[in-house]
C-alpha cells in the first residue's frame, strides 16, 4: 500500500481493505465460469481474420526432405512460404530446392532467392513489391531535384 493511501486510512478517509483490492473470493477458490474465457464476438482472432483476407505468410525450416510436404501444402493453398534451409545438408536442400522449383512451375508461382539458403515461393496471386532502396528511387522522400 502506498503512503498516501496509508495515511488516508489512518485518517479514515477510506477503507483500510487493501487484500480485498487484490484477491477476489470467487478467483481464489479456483470457481471459474465456462464461459470465462470466451472473447467477445465482434473481436476477431489475427489469424482468423488474416485467413479471411489471404494474408498469410508460412515459414519453413525443414530438417530433412520429409518436411518437404509441409511447403508443398501451404503452397498449394495458395499461402506464400519463405524457406530457410540454413539447418538441412547441402544434399538434402538441393531436393527441397528442385522440389519448390517444381511446385512453383507446376502452380504457376514463382520462387525468389531471399538469402543464402532462404528462399520465397509465392502463389500465381501474390504480387512482390521491391524494396528499393530510396537513395535509388526518382520519387524518394529525400529526391532534392
Amino acid at each position: 500500500m502506498g503512503s498516501v493511501r496509508k495515511a488516508s486510512a489512518w485518517l479514515g478517509l477510506v477503507d483500510d481493505n487493501d487484500d480485498e483490492r487484490y484477491y477476489d473470493d470467487d478467483y481464489s477458490e479456483g470457481t471459474e465460469s465456462p464461459d470465462a474465457w470466451v472473447t467477445d464476438p465482434r473481436v476477431k482472432v489475427a489469424t482468423d481474420t488474416a485467413e479471411e483476407k489471404g494474408r498469410r505468410i508460412g515459414t519453413v525450416t525443414p530438417d530433412s526432405f520429409r518436411d518437404a510436404r509441409a511447403i508443398g501444402e501451404l503452397f498449394r493453398d495458395g499461402v506464400p512460404v519463405i524457406v530457410n534451409l540454413t539447418a538441412m545438408e547441402p544434399a538434402d536442400a538441393k531436393r527441397v530446392v528442385d522440389f519448390a522449383a517444381g511446385l512453383t512451375f507446376g502452380l504457376r508461382g514463382t520462387i525468389e532467392r531471399v538469402a543464402n539458403r532462404v528462399f520465397l515461393l509465392t502463389p500465381s496471386n501474390t504480387e512482390i513489391v521491391s524494396g528499393e532502396p530510396a537513395k535509388n528511387r526518382e520519387d524518394g522522400f529525400f529526391n532534392q531535384s
